[in-house]
């Protein structure tokens, strides 16, 4: 099946595998999606997550039988790109949170992007 926007795509697979309590979700595989994973298990959204020929399979991370993933938005869309330099980088819930952004040094935190001072695309904020 073809999508306008698999990132969207991929975050929406996500929060309806939540709210369902699934323990694992299964997307389409891609290069952006296998950084967007990366990132998401560093900072301790999910459990792990393998790479097959053609799908990413992560297993999702619950605390007392609820999510951690509280919420995740895209922000970047399709129609509307959203930009932002070093300096500009949004705080997601006070700092609770994490934006993820597409940069030239590749997909990385919104903090992390920071420290290196490098701006790009605000793809998705999760907290």
């Amino acid at each position: 099946m073809v999508t306008t926007d698999p990132i969207a795509d991929m975050l929406t697979r996500i929060r309806n595998a939540h709210h369902a309590l699934h323990g694992d979700v299964i997307v389409p595989k891609s290069k952006m999606k296998e950084a967007l994973a990366g990132i998401l298990k560093d900072e301790g959204y999910i459990e792990g997550f393998s790479v097959s020929e053609s799908d990413i399979s992560m297993t999702l991370r619950y605390l007392e039988g609820k999510p951690v993933i509280a919420g995740l938005k895209r922000i970047s869309k399709p129609g509307r790109r959203v930009y932002v330099s070093a300096s500009e980088i949004p705080r997601v819930q006070n700092g609770l949170g994490v934006c993820i952004l597409s940069t030239s040094r590749g997909v990385m935190a919104g903090q992390a992007a920071q420290d290196q001072n490098v701006g790009g695309e605000v793809l998705c904020e999760i907290w």
